[in-house]
């Protein structure tokens, strides 16, 4: 049976104690200290939570100290968890893959990361790429009936040659034939009228050399490096992904080859956000949460400025609008406007506020207290 009116007169080991004053509850005093509620119970098995009074003298757990920093095998570095990391976002910030990640952390659950977590990270360099694939012959086999501006370029290789094609049109018709006959005969090849490598190669062309590709006004040629993705292309020259996608519809972004050449947009114009909106390019790490705190405005305020963006499928280089102002809502009279931070419960806010829960939930009766969103605002009693 609690005795309310016991007070300690010592603590054990591991604990401190404290003096109860006017407004202290096991809660408060908890939340104060940074420890959780059940724990503050237990060391005071004599004291009822419930009939604590003034000047009372209770027992406080202390934390334990900080473990030191993880001992990281060669090939790793030791990195501290923040607010909002997951193995994901961190593999794609260290360029390292998600499985290698897992593998350096075989104690560690992913599910479960701790803010102050020190956790491993690989930082052995990847395998060298492999070696870029044997250059593909691009000398197009032509035949009478074909068109186009390679029959213009073989016409001009066979006038320039002193082979009559008739005209310069593009159109493989019966004189441009008898040119390429009469051009293999002369050359010691296969007369069949069929221009091959082996004839473009006659005519001086190096079948082996890819030209570069035929780039649409409003980019430029680039060459594929080692360790280019389009994620990266995208940040470097301060465009998008899908811009650099619709600049190449033939080319798959998952399987870049070295050397390989494609068209870079050179500029991006701004998207066309709404009044009382700005651009923002998405980096590496940011979610809707994020850039609410970052740009104090609210979850749902970006959502409603970007109605075609899926918050769970952000992409680096994305650009999306952020309101530049959010207005207050409109809390009802005797209420205040507050906006949820990370840790908040309408307990808490109950306790920081001198209120009640229940007087929490009546000012918000569209909010559901077992789910709070960062950046969400809601109305907080004030008498």
């Amino acid at each position: 049976m609690y005795n309310m009116y016991h007070s300690q007169t010592s603590c054990p080991l591991g604990t401190a104690p404290y003096v109860i004053r006017a407004g202290d509850t096991f809660f408060a005093i908890a939340m104060r200290y940074g420890i959780s509620l059940e724990a503050l119970i237990a060391a005071n098995p004599g004291v009822n939570p419930d009939r604590l009074f003034i000047g009372q003298i209770i027992c406080i757990p202390m934390k334990p100290p900080s473990p030191p920093p993880t001992a990281c095998p060669p090939g790793t570095m030791p990195y501290v968890i923040r607010a909002g990391d997951t193995f994901y976002s961190i593999a794609r910030r260290y360029n390292v893959s998600l499985d290698a990640l897992i593998a350096a952390n075989p104690g560690v659950d992913p599910d479960r990361l701790q803010i102050g977590q020190v956790i491993c990270i690989p930082v052995t360099p990847p395998p060298p790429p492999p070696p870029p694939p044997p250059p593909t012959p691009v000398c197009p086999t032509l035949r009478r009936t074909s068109t186009g501006p390679s029959v213009r370029q073989l016409q001009e290789l066979l006038r320039d040659a002193g082979f009559d094609p008739g005209p310069i049109d593009g159109i493989f018709g019966p004189r441009t034939e008898e040119a390429v006959r009469t051009f293999q005969r002369s050359k010691g090849l296969t007369v069949d009228g069929i221009v091959g490598v082996q004839t473009w190669t006659a005519l001086g062309v190096d079948c082996s050399v890819v030209p570069p590709p035929t780039c649409p006004t409003g980019t430029t040629p680039y060459t594929i490096r080692a360790g280019d993705t389009f994620f990266a292309l995208a940040e470097r020259f301060n465009t998008t992904v899908d811009a650099i996608r619709r600049a190449n519809p033939g080319v798959d972004p998952n399987n870049l080859q070295i050397g390989q050449v494609i068209c870079m947009p050179t500029t991006t114009p701004p998207p066309t956000c709404p009044t009382g909106t700005t651009p923002y390019t998405i980096r590496a790490g940011d979610t809707f949460f994020a850039l609410a705190e970052r740009f104090n405005t609210t979850v749902d305020a970006i959502r409603r400025a970007n109605p075609g963006v899926d918050p769970n499928n952000l992409q680096i280089g994305q650009v999306i609008c952020i309101p530049t102002t959010t207005p207050p809502p409109t809390c009802p009279t005797g209420t205040t406007p507050y906006t949820i931070r990370a840790g908040d419960t309408f307990f808490a806010l109950a306790e920081r506020f001198n209120t009640t829960v229940d007087a929490i939930r009546r000012a918000n009766p569209g909010v559901d207290p077992n789910n709070l969103q960062i950046g969400q605002v809601i109305c907080i009693p004030t008498a």
